[in-house]
């Protein structure tokens, strides 16, 4: 995948995104003891600097090292110690132990791509580990606000588990639905996929 067109977006000052983590993240997390966890394509790495303000073990991983270095500011700025590693989320080879809770949110990218992103986070996962999928859903293009307009690079909690079963990962699905979110000035919600799983 090119990096160079987030290294240009994320060339500025400020952030991007905000640098509170995502709502949804946030509220799943909360449920499961503090472990190891990975944010893969975590770009400016708000929600991998969250994790360990909350006492896990973090790594961010992104091909943007522009988003990277930002994230290392934010760390440094928040006191906490993450582990930032720049690779491909499509092709990044995970440690063999594995990680409690993995987290993939807002990784829009082709259909194609996003199959192999998904495979490489189910084999990331420990035996009992969480897999966090979040996403801007296919309905938001018509029914919802923002995102990317391109349909290839949108996708339904069914599309995520079923590229996990392609990859031959094993799961137990625990939630898997589109879910609003409520976007400040816009009368609309987003629609957002969400696909929780834990790792069998």
């Amino acid at each position: 995948m090119d990096s160079s067109r987030w290294n240009d977006r994320y060339a500025t000052a400020e952030y991007v995104w905000m640098a509170e983590p995502n709502i949804f993240l946030a509220a799943e997390a909360e449920t499961i003891p503090a472990g190891r966890a990975v944010d893969l394509g975590c770009g400016e790495g708000r929600n991998a600097v969250w994790l360990a303000e909350q006492g896990w073990t973090s790594t961010g991983v992104d091909f943007s090292d522009v988003g990277l270095d930002k994230g290392r500011r934010l760390a440094a700025d928040r006191g906490v110690d993450v582990t930032w590693v720049c690779a491909d989320p499509t092709t990044w080879s995970p440690p063999e132990d594995g990680y409690d809770l993995v987290a993939v949110c807002y990784l829009q990218i082709p259909a194609d791509h996003r199959r192999q992103a998904i495979g490489v986070a189910g084999r990331a996962l420990a035996p009992g580990g969480t897999l966090l999928v979040i996403g801007h859903d296919s309905t938001n293009l018509t029914g919802g606000t923002g995102g990317p307009p391109n349909p290839d690079m949108l996708y339904r909690p069914a599309d995520v588990l079923a590229d996990l079963d392609a990859a031959g990962i094993d799961v137990t699905v625990e939630r898997a639905e589109t879910v609003e979110r409520v976007v400040a000035g816009d009368e609309r919600p987003a629609l957002d996929c969400l696909v929780r799983v834990r790792r069998t």
